[in-house]
C-alpha cells in the first residue's frame, strides 16, 4: 500500500510502498534535531504505518548528509529548564523509544553522519542498524549535565553491550562507525555509493516475509533480551498461531510449486 503523511508540520515524513515503511527525520538545517513536537509524532507515526499502511517493516533515517543530532538543544531553556519540565519532555523521549522497542514489525535504523544523543537512542531501540561510511555516534548527555534517561539506557545496552554502553555514557566521547559496527551496535558499515541498495535490499528480504512469524520472533528476542518470561509466553501463543495462519498455507504451497509466497499477515 503506498502511502504518505507529514508530521510536526513536516518535520517528520512518513511514507510506505511495497510493504515498506520509512520514517523521515526533515530537519537538515538543525542536522536532524528533533523538537518536542516530533517526538511526540514518533509514536503516532509507527501506529499509522503499521495499522494503517500495513508494513511489514519500518526504516528510520534522516534526511540528507545526517541521522540526527539528537533532541534539540534550542528548547532545553523552556521545555528542560528544571526538573519539573525535565521530567516531562523526557518522557516524550521515552515513549518514542518505547514505540519503537516495541513496533510489531522489524524496524531498521538507516544511518548517515550524524547519530547523536536523542538520535543514538533512536537508533538503539531500533531492531537493525546499518551505517554508511563515515557516520559518528555519540551520548554527549554527562557534556551537558544532565543523566540520559534511566528507562532508554537498556537499548544502549542491549545495543552496545554493558562495556561499550559505559563507555558511551561516562564519557560522550565521539564513536567511529568502524568502532560500532566492532561492538556489534551495526550490523554492517557501507560505502557511500551503496548505502541506500544496502537498506532496501535488507527492507526487501524481510518485507517478503510472513507478518506473524516476523511479530512472534521479534517478541521473542524481546523477551530474551528483557527476561520477561510473560512476554515469552506471548511470543509462543503468538507463534503456535503461525500453524493455523493464511500464510503458513501459503508458505507450504509456494515452496511446492516453487514460487516466491505472498503472505498477508493473516
Amino acid at each position: 500500500m503506498n502511502f504518505e503523511h507529514d508530521f510536526a508540520g513536516g518535520l517528520l515524513r512518513v511514507t510506505s510502498s511495497d510493504a515498506i515503511g520509512t520514517i523521515t527525520i526533515n530537519n537538515p538545517d538543525r542536522k536532524n534535531a528533533l523538537t518536542a513536537a516530533m517526538w511526540r509524532a514518533i509514536p503516532q507515526a509507527l501506529r499509522m504505518l503499521t495499522d494503517k499502511a500495513h508494513a511489514h517493516v519500518i526504516i528510520l533515517r534522516g534526511i540528507g548528509a545526517d541521522f540526527s543530532a539528537g533532541a534539540d538543544i534550542r528548547e532545553f531553556d523552556s521545555l528542560r529548564k528544571n526538573s519539573e519540565t525535565a521530567v516531562a519532555y523526557e518522557a516524550l523521549n521515552s515513549q518514542a523509544f518505547e514505540a519503537i522497542r516495541h513496533c510489531r514489525v522489524p524496524t531498521i535504523a538507516a544511518i548517515r553522519g550524524t547519530c547523536y544523543g536523542g538520535g543514538f537512542g533512536l537508533a538503539a531501540a531500533c531492531d537493525l542498524r546499518i551505517a554508511e561510511q563515515g557516520a559518528r555516534f555519540s551520548v554527549p548527555a554527562v557534556r551537558l549535565g544532565i543523566a540520559y534517561p534511566a528507562d532508554a539506557v537498556q537499548d544502549i545496552v542491549n545495543a552496545l553491550g554493558p562495556q561499550m554502553a559505559k563507555v558511551a555514557l561516562f564519557t560522550g566521547a565521539q564513536m567511529s562507525g568502524e568502532k560500532m559496527a566492532a561492538a556489534g551496535f551495526l550490523l554492517e558499515e557501507i560505502e557511500a555509493g551503496s548505502f541506500d541498495d544496502e537498506v532496501s535490499t535488507l527492507a526487501h528480504a524481510i518485507a517478503a516475509n510472513a507478518p506473524i512469524a516476523l511479530h512472534a520472533s521479534k517478541l521473542a528476542v524481546r523477551a530474551v533480551l528483557e527476561q520477561d518470561g510473560d512476554l515469552l509466553r506471548e511470543a509462543e501463543v503468538i507463534g503456535a498461531e503461525t500453524f493455523d495462519s493464511d500464510d503458513y498455507a501459503e508458505g507450504r504451497a509456494a515452496f511446492t510449486e516453487r514460487r516466491k509466497p505472498h503472505f498477508t499477515g493473516k
